[in-house]
């Protein structure tokens, strides 16, 4: 693949151009051959439609539109350095993970395809879809066996419409022997339904294929400077004072203990320690975290806090507290204060 001319623009130059400047596209990409899986996968399981998958600004299915959208940025490895760079993390980077995004995609396309969510035992088993977005904050029961686990975050709990793509991206990974590691939950049912009812739209094309306009959802008639303005707003949330009381038990040390033992120095050198081990334990952004963590150490320098002399290090209050405020914030939607 020839090397485009903004492969070696610096980030700040790189910013400054539009996204659908790029000529980004799947075919002849790294990419291409994942999609070229998706496709072998269902083909495995005797299902004839394969997804049309485009370069979109995010992982989504369009509403209504039996079509796959892949984020721009894993199209090109300049682009998921920016995305490293900027964001910590890059969704769906590997293989693996790419194809576990995929298959859930895949699930959506195949529920507009086919007109799934109308059938009674889908709403029976799933619940009744509705035109309402996947909330961002729910409540999920993370030893529920109601439901099969694929995603981060208990995904399927979120929405009838992300139970059905969790459990057909479950039912459809090879290798995944689901009738064992499911066995004696309740989510079995869901995969046994999904197995019966691929194995009825074997052979069939899909009776439900619209007509659509790529360009009209990929969204990427914009600056990459403005795109990474509103990622990084979405995912940095307004945080509250962070409880001066919280800060000063972890952090008990007396002010004449002198710039080796400040809080704020301490958290800065353990940083990427802390952030790896909140994000293994909660499966959260790592951009959110690190948000967190510097809000944290500014109010340590405020507050003058350091550690205390001849003690153990703090890791694991600290990481136990900040673990504490990232579970409450994925289930309210806030940072709260413990008790």
């Amino acid at each position: 693949m020839e090397t485009p001319a903004w492969h070696d623009l610096p980030d700040e130059l790189l910013l400054d151009r539009k996204i659908s400047s790029l000529g980004l596209q799947l075919p002849g990409t790294p990419l291409e051959p994942l999609v070229q899986q998706l496709h072998a996968e269902l083909s495995a399981k005797g299902l004839t439609f394969h997804p049309p998958c485009h370069v979109g600004d995010e992982w989504f299915v369009p509403v209504g539109i039996p079509a796959i959208f892949v984020p721009f940025f894993l199209v090109h490895e300049r682009l998921r350095r920016l995305e490293r760079t900027l964001m910590l993390e890059v969704e769906g980077e590997s293989p693996e993970w790419f194809m576990r995004l995929i298959r859930h995609e895949a699930a959506h396309a195949y529920a507009y395809a086919y007109q799934l969510p109308r059938k009674q035992k889908w709403q029976r088993l799933f619940g009744k879809t509705s035109a309402d977005d996947t909330p961002q904050f729910y409540r999920p029961r993370p030893y529920s066996h109601s439901y099969v686990v694929h995603l981060d975050d208990w995904y399927a709990q979120s929405h009838p419409d992300e139970d059905f793509a969790e459990t057909f991206a479950v039912w459809l990974t090879p290798g995944l022997d689901w009738r064992t590691r499911y066995a004696g939950w309740k989510a079995l049912q869901k995969l046994e339904y999904v197995d019966e009812l691929m194995r009825s739209l074997a052979g069939r094309p899909p009776p439900y294929q619209p007509g659509y306009r790529e360009k009209d959802f990929n969204c990427l008639n914009q600056k990459l400077k403005t795109y990474y303005a509103r990622k990084r707003k979405q995912h940095e949330d307004t945080y509250p004072d962070f409880y001066d009381r919280d800060l000063r038990q972890l952090f008990a040390g007396p002010p004449e203990a002198g710039p080796a033992l400040k809080a704020s120095t301490w958290l800065r050198t353990r940083r990427r320690t802390l952030m790896d081990a909140v994000c293994e334990a909660t499966n959260e952004k790592k951009y959110r975290v690190h948000k967190l963590l510097a809000r944290l150490i500014d109010r340590c320098d405020a507050l003058d806090l350091h550690l205390v002399p001849a003690q153990p290090a703090p890791d694991m209050p600290v990481a136990a507290y900040l673990t504490t405020l990232v579970m409450n914030y994925l289930f309210t939607g806030k940072f709260k204060r413990t008790k």
